[in-house]
């Protein structure tokens, strides 16, 4: 039988279970109902459904674009493909920073219009009363520490974060604020590995990685990246499980050269 047909539906206790068995969480990015569907039937825990749809679906350079009902569209696309995994949806920049009552209810038409099942923001002590007016209205929240591609323009570059000791320590003192506010797991970004060990070590709830090395509970990536249906980019940590991206392109060139040389439709391609 199918891991399918026999996992129950992924909470955010069952992800703390998990935690506490030292069994590794996977978690993937999807942004439509067709790979959500794909991704859920083969075993993946959590879908995130990630402002990086800015990148790898609208084709912009940062995630910052993206609206709250752009959101909203991909994630209720998702939630409908998926029946065991836990669907968390991004607040997008500018939902959420500096107005607790906005992130309240961009977080409120989330869950109302798409049905996921928790929401994901980042920062630290920044965001802390967002983070609170949020989980008082029930709502599941996921922290985000480490690279944070919202504040792309503070920090004027993606390289890796917290190697220096002030931030390193700022970074561990979020994490267990989130911890205490009452966040279910938080995603940590580019940070070295053994930062992201000592994190994970120190507060209950999971620590989902990418970029992170391999002591945390978890590990993320985005699903264009790791199919290799995006070919720009390949930071270290990014492993290709497949180079879709160049079979893609020989079957639609194949599909071309069918149509030209009338080869498609065949005979019993037709009515």
């Amino acid at each position: 039988m199918a891991v399918y047909d026999t996992v129950r539906k992924v909470t955010t206790h069952v992800l703390y279970e998990m935690k506490v068995r030292g069994e590794k969480i996977a978690m993937l990015t999807a942004y439509d109902y067709t790979f959500a569907k794909i991704l859920d039937r083969a075993g993946v825990d959590i879908i995130l459904v990630g402002d990086s749809a800015s990148n790898v679906m609208a084709g912009h350079l940062t995630t910052l674009p993206i609206t709250l009902d752009q959101m909203i569209y991909h994630a209720a696309s998702v939630v409908r493909g998926v029946q065991r995994a836990l669907v968390i949806v991004d607040l997008p920049f500018g939902t959420y920073q500096g107005n607790s009552l906005e992130a309240l209810q961009s977080s409120i038409r989330i869950m109302k219009e798409t049905g996921a099942g928790g929401v994901k923001l980042e920062g630290g002590s920044e965001v802390r009363e967002s983070v609170m007016r949020i989980l008082s209205a029930g709502i599941p929240v996921m922290g985000h520490l480490g690279l944070t591609p919202q504040s792309i323009h503070k920090f004027g570059t993606y390289t890796v974060r917290a190697r220096e000791k002030a931030e390193a320590e700022k970074l561990i003192n979020d994490a267990l604020l989130l911890e205490e506010l009452g966040c279910f797991a938080i995603v940590l970004e580019k940070i070295p590995a053994t930062l992201a060990a000592e994190v994970a070590s120190k507060v209950r709830i999971p620590i989902i990685g990418i970029g992170a090395g391999q002591k945390v509970d978890g590990q993320v990536l985005v699903l264009h990246d790791m199919l290799g249906l995006t070919t720009e980019f390949s930071p270290r940590f990014l492993r290709r499980y497949h180079n879709l991206y160049d079979e893609i392109t020989g079957a639609v060139k194949a599909y071309i050269s069918d149509v030209r040389s009338l080869d498609f439709p065949n005979e019993k391609e037709q009515y």
